[in-house]
């Protein structure tokens, strides 16, 4: 699951002056164990790791798919609205970045929820406007459990308890914040309860976005 604390950021050129450490380039995650690969050639990216297509319901009760987030940088986590523990956190920190980017198109979040018999549309609707979470930038997702869990422990590799039992009865919880790129690579893996985190997501979005301008 994940989490987040509030705060502002007033704009995208403020974000990226924070930290002190220097990255040019972001490696991609081609594997569960999350081992980096650096620079790979056209032909070795062809035959990376991608997300996949996918089918969901949104906050609105609108059908939400990986179309809508194709040609986009976007943040992905999993959660539930009752969680009583790292959710909150893993909430508030992705209501940071969507304050940060909300005047960026480029930029998008989802939220998937692992919890879906209780998560309805009505419920994830009511959870939004609680969090003032911006419908139409951070998608709030339900739907088929088992595509969910799948797409948590296949795609984005977001469960680590399965990575270690291989236990596909086993709840998803994680804290894990995953950065994917315009073409569904994954960039960057990062601990969303931590407001450190929050920045180094912050100053690596930066990176992709020159990555597409340069």
């Amino acid at each position: 699951m994940i989490f987040s604390c509030k705060g502002k950021i007033e704009n995208d050129k403020q974000a990226i002056k924070i930290g002190t450490k220097k990255v040019d380039k972001l490696p991609y995650y081609n594997t569960s164990d999350f081992t980096p690969s650096w620079l790979p050639t056209d032909n070795e990216l062809k035959k990376f790791h991608k997300i996949p297509d996918f089918k969901f319901k949104n906050q609105l009760g609108e059908e939400i798919t990986y179309n809508d987030l194709r040609g986009h940088i976007y943040v992905a986590n999993f959660f539930f609205t009752t969680c009583p523990s790292i959710c909150a956190q893993l909430t508030s920190n992705m209501h940071i970045l969507q304050d940060v980017y909300a005047k960026n198109d480029e930029i998008k979040f989802i939220s998937h929820s692992v919890f879906p018999s209780y998560d309805t549309v009505e419920v994830l609707q009511k959870y939004g406007e609680l969090h003032d979470v911006n419908p139409k930038k951070w998608y709030l997702v339900t739907g088929d459990e088992k595509e969910i869990y799948n797409l948590a422990r296949e795609a984005y590799f977001a469960d680590e308890t399965y990575k270690q039992t291989n236990d596909k009865n086993g709840f998803v919880h994680t804290e894990n914040l995953i950065l994917i790129d315009k073409q569904g690579h994954i960039r960057g893996v990062y601990k969303g309860t931590s407001y450190q985190e929050i920045e180094r997501i912050q100053r690596h979005i930066e990176i992709l976005k020159r990555e597409y301008s340069g």
